[in-house]
């Protein structure tokens, strides 16, 4: 073994006086400058800033006898309110400080809609709040008064700041937005998963072993399926982690409530879905988010790009993994999936076939009760499907079978309130 010694100086080289005070003020003028530069920083450095904006885009007729039609409008107002945004600060003298703006809330009112809106900045800290805050509002005020894309009633234009931490709260618990690009111009196959890309993803462990993937719904409610209880529904024997990692997990929680399915029945492949509470509320941040339900009435269809994610094998026989792994499959329709040389009768309603009929980019073991995501126009995430059963994994013609997450969407209200 050998030992590092500091400051060891042999006695025959003695430092000169002279040569110590011109190390000691060398020093002092190195730990000025050092101060100087950090106080420098520390005063003038940009930081993120979050205002609250509203607006009333009138003389929209979104009463109809359709909620479909409705929800329609109410996600176009949504990309068109954001687009909006985006577009006056852009193009106006804010631009270099402008960073992004979500919609956190769309409010109909008769034949208008108010639109709830954060929007994130970033200027010297050495500017006052309350003049960036005029600059923001006039213009916003005077962009959309020569704007054509809405008609938006300029006097409901207003805007406040926000504390960073509320701002950032809310940001953050939107759900279905993600902080990691989305990389779309390839198949991923058993691609390791970005840090953020599925902050929703999570791993149902018992005595500490991973055993299913789980989606997060909200604050304390995670979306399952109903098979990876079938050995213990004891709440004690389980823990949930976030992150892309199982060891070391970016957070943990106990579980305090596993509801499983009434109608249920191991070894049958209905009803698998169980829903588990958290004995702790989680706290989001950009690794770890919830996901959006969709409406009952919601339709996708078939070919739709639909993404899985999870820990489970790599290859049927293989082993759970460390990291979360992601691929891109597509839907397929049930008329498909019920053909003989596939299912036949054993897609039950309640399910939803994806993946690829010749096989090759499939779930595993492992990867069971994990999502199924879908990306709509918004850049929003949907859970629509939780992974359930399967011949084998990746074979021609047998394509990954997943709960039907909007057959089941009333259930899940009624027993999460969601």
């Amino acid at each position: 073994m050998m030992y590092r010694t500091v400051g060891f100086v042999p006695q025959n080289r003695a430092l000169k006086p002279w040569m110590i005070a011109l190390l000691v003020v060398l020093s002092l003028t190195v730990v000025g400058v050092t101060i100087g530069l950090l106080t420098l920083f520390s005063v003038s450095g940009d930081k993120m800033e979050y205002y609250h904006g509203t607006f009333t885009v009138s003389d929209l007729h979104i009463i109809s006898n359709s909620g479909q039609k409705i929800t329609c409008q109410i996600k176009d107002l949504q990309e068109m309110s954001e687009n909006l945004v985006d577009e006056i600060f852009i193009d106006s003298a804010l631009s270099k400080h402008y960073i992004k703006n979500q919609v956190v809330r769309l409010t109909p009112e008769g034949h208008s809609v108010t639109a709830d809106i954060i929007m994130v900045f970033q200027f010297p800290s050495t500017w006052q709040r309350k003049i960036r805050e005029k600059k923001i509002h006039s213009t916003l005020n005077r962009k959309i008064r020569n704007t054509r894309t809405l008609p938006i009633n300029i006097s409901s234009v207003q805007v406040n700041a926000m504390s960073s931490s509320t701002g950032k709260l809310i940001f953050q618990a939107c759900c279905g937005k993600r902080a990691a690009p989305l990389v779309v111009n390839r198949i991923m196959s058993g691609e390791l998963a970005p840090k953020g890309a599925w902050p929703w993803q999570a791993s149902l462990q018992r005595s500490n072993i991973h055993q299913c993937g789980a989606t997060l719904i909200s604050n304390t409610w995670l979306v399952t399926a109903a098979h990876c209880f079938k050995n213990s529904v004891n709440p004690r024997q389980w823990t949930v982690s976030f992150g892309t990692t199982i060891n070391p997990p970016l957070m943990r929680r106990n579980v305090k409530r596993i509801i499983v399915h009434e109608r249920y029945r191991s070894p049958a492949r209905e009803y698998d879905i169980a829903v588990v509470q958290l004995a702790s509320k989680v706290t989001f941040s950009d690794d770890v988010r919830r996901i959006c339900l969709p409406a009952v009435s919601a339709s996708f269809r078939p070919n739709s790009t639909v993404y899985i994610t999870g820990f489970g094998e790599l290859y049927y026989g293989g082993e759970s993994q460390n990291s979360l792994r992601e691929a891109r499959v597509r839907l397929i329709s049930k008329d498909i999936c019920r053909q003989p040389y596939v299912y036949g009768s054993d897609i039950k309603s309640g399910m939803l076939c994806a993946g690829y009929l010749e096989g090759i980019y499939d779930a595993c073991r492992g990867d069971s009760g994990g999502p199924l995501v879908i990306q709509d126009l918004t850049d929003t995430w949907y859970l629509i499907g939780i992974v359930s059963w399967g011949d084998n994994c990746g074979q021609r013609n047998k394509p990954g079978v997943y709960t039907d997450v909007t057959y089941y969407r009333r259930w899940i209200a009624r027993k999460t309130g969601l």
